[in-house]
């Protein structure tokens, strides 16, 4: 019986008990009796769960306490917490093992508060008791109580470490990922799959592609069983880095690959810009049987997206639920929607929002608006903005956006009625931030920046960048920036954007010719656009920008995206 709950097979172990019972003479111990309890937990099986406890009150097992522990458990899982509860605080001397479980349980069903008054009550802890409290809080995204209780924990082991980088990495904060990685070396505790895909979805997100690679060659040198859930972060990684070559170099070492394997590479690929390559990976996903899911549609949705596809957008987003019975959700119609917008189709795009079975959201209403930008449709552009300050009424990007239609159009008096709106209300103002990374460190800059230790080796060549532009053909866009500001002050004001200063670090740290890898958190602005465009054949460098949207990979005073982002 043992044997087969051990193995995953409750079933099997009810079965067994249920033949042992019918046999004359066999006699059922506590031990035996726990095990089937068990089994009647984790089958979600009430009926038989409840007889076997009257059978182990009339054969005298009512306060054993191997018994009593599986009972805790089983009504647990049967979501009867109370009866729990009750049978833990009937127990004369309930052991450690006894509140653990009760503990985990309430930790798994998320009542977490509840598991934090056993928690506090607990005379004894071990181990187990805190990493299940630390785990509890970690999952619930509370990671500042995760991170008392890890620090306060007198012992750590893998479990612990992971879980709370797990929480980190999963709130975004991945740079306290990848410190807490860095301490948990030093306290030589050995990490495992769990730990590595955490700290590599950390380097992901921002970009830290040097880190990333360290991490590969220390899976591959401790030899860390790279699964099927390590194999496709080591795809998610090295594209979210900007390094689709080793990307796709992963996805075809692996032996075997699932559909988040697949979607991540597609993803992938329509991000970088390959669309034809993401949608023959899709059909080659099919033809290995694999059903794709609703994140692979999305990967394929932006494919026909940044490659202006409309009438093949069409067709995945119709196959999607007559062929995969697969609703689509909010992110299909914000992609579907982008496609119409982004190739004029404005008024389709306006009649797909109507016909969705959901309220949109702002995401599906920013990208009509951005194509009201591209196509200076002011009109349309106005509802699409009403619908957004209703959802974001503080968001400053969409008075922007609004505001940068009219200047196109040269309505002037509108431009200074979006003026005086943003002067009434409590701006949000998201500011616009650049990293890159250089020599394993991920240096980060807003606009303006002046604190960075190099800050003048930084302007210097800044301004060294700015004569050669010019001197190129560059005439800034000073139709971006706002109208309060004069001439010269919207040069500047362009010159400091973020991005433009990560690049002039880069020149400034890197060896020549060293492509230069950019991670920006909104999307890349016309202006910055273009003086990559040029920088990059100045300088002879590859410069690859990851902003909000997709990546760029610019080389020799070109872009992948072919103007069309």
């Amino acid at each position: 019986m043992r044997a087969e709950l051990v193995s995953q097979r409750p079933r099997e172990t009810l079965s067994l008990f249920l033949r042992m019972r019918r046999r004359d003479g066999v006699f059922c111990d506590s031990f035996s009796l726990s095990l089937v309890v068990q089994a009647c937990g984790r089958l979600m099986d009430g009926d038989n769960g409840r007889t076997v406890h009257a059978q182990g009150i009339k054969i005298g097992f009512e306060s054993d306490l191997f018994v009593q522990t599986a009972l805790i458990e089983m009504y647990a899982k049967l979501g009867s917490v109370e009866i729990s509860k009750r049978i833990l605080d009937d127990l004369e001397e309930p052991d450690l093992v006894s509140f653990n479980v009760l503990l985990a349980e309430y930790v798994r069903i998320g009542e977490i508060q509840l598991a934090r008054d056993l928690f506090d009550k607990m005379l004894e802890r071990d181990l187990v008791s805190w990493n299940t409290m630390i785990h509890g809080y970690a999952t619930l995204g509370d990671v500042m109580e995760a991170r008392k209780l890890f620090d306060d924990a007198r012992e750590r082991d893998v479990v612990s470490w992971s879980s709370m980088i797990g929480a980190y990495a999963r709130t975004r904060q991945s740079n306290e990922a990848l410190k807490l990685f860095h301490e948990m070396q030093l306290a030589n505790v050995v990490p495992d799959n769990i730990t590595m895909v955490s700290v590599l979805a950390a380097c992901g997100d921002i970009g830290a592609l040097g880190m990333g690679k360290m991490i590969h060659e220390y899976i591959k040198r401790t030899r860390i069983e790279v699964d099927m859930k390590l194999g496709t972060s080591l795809v998610d990684m090295y594209a979210k880095c900007g390094d689709i070559d080793s990307s796709l170099r992963v996805f075809n070492q692996m032996d075997r690959r699932d559909v988040l394997t697949w979607s991540s590479a597609i993803l992938g690929l329509a991000n970088h810009g390959s669309g034809q390559a993401a949608l023959q990976f899709f059909s080659e996903m099919i033809a290995e049987g694999i059903e794709p899911d609703d994140m692979a549609f999305v990967g394929v949705l932006s494919a026909c997206s940044h490659m202006g596809l409309v009438d093949e957008g069409r067709t995945y987003f119709t196959l999607m639920s007559d062929v995969y019975g697969i609703a689509p959700k909010m992110e299909h119609y914000g992609c579907m929607v982008d496609i119409l917008a982004r190739a004029g189709r404005l008024q389709e795009a306006r009649e797909l929002i109507r016909k969705m079975p959901f309220a949109p959201d702002a995401v599906v209403w920013r990208a009509l608006l951005g194509g009201c930008r591209v196509y200076k449709e002011s009109d349309l552009a106005e509802e699409a903005t009403v619908n957004l300050l209703e959802l974001e009424p503080n968001a400053d990007g969409n008075y922007v956006l609004l505001s940068n239609i009219y200047t196109q159009e040269k309505k002037w008096d509108k431009v200074i009625h979006m003026r005086k709106m943003m002067r009434n209300v409590t701006i949000e103002k998201v500011p616009g931030s650049s990293s890159i990374e250089v020599d394993n460190a991920v240096h980060e800059f807003i606009a303006g920046d002046r604190s960075h230790p190099r800050t003048e080796e930084i302007y210097q060549m800044l301004s060294e960048m700015l004569e050669k532009l010019k001197a190129a053909g560059y005439k800034p866009l000073t139709s971006l920036v706002s109208h309060d500001l004069e001439e010269r002050q919207k040069e500047i004001a362009l010159a400091h954007h973020s991005e433009k200063l990560a690049i002039a670090f880069g020149l400034v740290s890197t060896n020549p010719r060293t492509p230069l890898r950019i991670v920006k958190n909104l999307r890349i602005c016309d202006d910055c656009h273009l003086v990559i465009k040029l920088i990059s054949k100045i300088y002879d460098r590859e410069i690859i920008v990851r902003d909000r949207n997709r990546f760029h990979h610019f080389l020799g005073g070109s872009c992948t995206c072919k103007e069309y982002w």
